[in-house]
């Protein structure tokens, strides 16, 4: 099965990974659902600005299962997966751990993380990001559409390490469509997979907003 390069594909990312062949993708760079029900913020904390209607947040209890892993790893060269901390029962042992480093310079108590960890089966050495996003404070230009949604300027700065232009790039669970957004702006090709319809009109109109910026240059 050929699928069309950039584009944003409406469906069951298994299914569609069930027909990319072995190895065809240079980079899996995803940051799927782990279950934790955190779409509504926590306890008070992270709402979004702007997001579909959450009252069926059925994707946020999904947590993805081995199968989804080793689908990735079958079909691609390179995986760098967020939230690899919530799932190592499903991973490889990792020799390269991403660090993003939120930047938490602040005295409040927040119910957040100062960190995240970035599993990869890359074998350099590890590597921090830091860019501040800690609930309502960040640094981000993007405008926040989804509850656990990264800064695009954060999936650039690993894309800019960890890939060449030109290469194809997957994100089997791509929520807003930051990959995508990433991709486009570093001129890698990207097939980004969404299930949630809401999503992916969504990250269709982020894409088609950052095309038109590039063409005014």
């Amino acid at each position: 099965m050929t699928l069309e390069l950039n584009t944003i594909i409406q469906g069951d990312c298994m299914e569609v990974m069930k027909n990319i062949p072995d190895k065809s993708i240079d980079l899996v760079l995803t940051d799927p659902p782990y279950g934790i029900s955190y779409a509504r913020g926590k306890n008070g904390w992270g709402e979004c600005d702007n997001r579909p209607d959450l009252k069926d947040v059925a994707w946020d209890k999904f947590a993805i299962t081995k199968e989804y892993v080793d689908e990735m790893i079958r079909i691609s060269k390179v995986q760098i997966i967020f939230g690899g901390n919530y799932i190592t029962d499903l991973l490889p042992v990792s020799k390269c751990w991403l660090v993003w480093d939120k930047c938490n310079g602040t005295t409040n108590k927040s119910v957040f993380a100062d960190v995240e960890l970035v599993w990869t089966s890359l074998t350099k050495v590890c590597k921090m990001y830091s860019f501040r996003q800690m609930g309502f404070i960040k640094d981000t230009k993007d405008k926040r559409v989804h509850p656990t949604q990264k800064p695009s300027e954060l999936f650039r700065m690993i894309l800019n390490d960890y890939s060449d232009e030109g290469m194809t790039i997957l994100d089997p669970f791509a929520g807003s469509g930051t990959t995508a957004i990433a991709c486009h702006d570093l001129k890698r090709n990207f097939i980004c997979i969404e299930k949630e319809p809401s999503y992916v009109e969504i990250s269709r109109k982020r894409l088609e907003e950052a095309r038109m910026q590039l063409s005014l240059f």
